[in-house]
């Protein structure tokens, strides 16, 4: 009989603590990147200290964030390659949203909704970072004709609109999912909650601990 109220580890301590330093300095950036795209957002700036400092701080806390990030992509790279389960998951997706979905594939760790987002973010941060290096004043602008400058702006945008949204989603998914917070706040989360969301991931820790 499943024990409800026994914690499973789901995340380390330095895990957490790598994830909400990526989560902060992404917030950051969105409110320096905000600030400095449209004169509506410009308010933002008195975040950072004015609109020059918003300019000069934004890249540099890019450079931190995408350095944090791939420590955590190297961390989960392995858990977050699509399985024939997840496809078969995604399928009944309006059940699951709904909450009347039964007898669904077991999936690992992350479903197929999170490895999205993990992806997603493994082309999207590289390309703001690239694109950032293109536009960024005074260091290697000057390198670029403007017209390649203009495409590397228009880039930048659209991917940090893009990211902004996804995280926004991944905010309200955890949100929604009771119990989900808890794993990246404390780092554990009940038996119940893993054997209900991520059966194949709680079968195979659950027998390493048997080990």
């Amino acid at each position: 009989m499943l024990n409800k109220t026994r914690l499973v580890a789901r995340y380390t301590a330095g895990e957490r603590m790598n994830h909400w330093f990526v989560a902060m300095t992404f917030i950051l950036l969105a409110l320096s990147g905000l600030a400095l795209f449209h004169p509506f957002f410009f308010f933002l700036t008195n975040l950072f200290g004015g609109g020059p400092w918003t300019r000069i701080l934004h890249p540099f806390i890019g450079v931190v964030m995408f350095v944090s990030f791939l420590s955590l992509v190297v961390k989960f790279w392995s858990n977050n390659f699509i399985t024939r389960a997840d496809l078969e998951w995604q399928k009944h997706l309006g059940e699951i949203l709904a909450n009347t979905a039964t007898d669904l594939p077991e999936v690992g760790k992350y479903n197929i909704g999170q490895k999205y987002l993990f992806w997603a973010l493994v082309v999207i941060i590289p390309t703001l970072v690239l694109t950032g290096f293109v536009i960024w004043r005074p260091y290697f602008a000057a390198f670029f004709p403007i017209p390649v400058i203009r495409v590397a702006v228009l880039v930048h945008s659209v991917a940090a609109f893009i990211a902004i949204s996804a995280i926004i989603v991944h905010i309200y998914a955890a949100i929604w999912t009771s119990g989900s917070i808890r794993a990246m706040t404390r780092g554990t989360v009940s038996a119940a909650w893993a054997k209900h969301h991520h059966a194949a991931w709680y079968k195979k820790v659950t027998e390493e601990n048997k080990l």
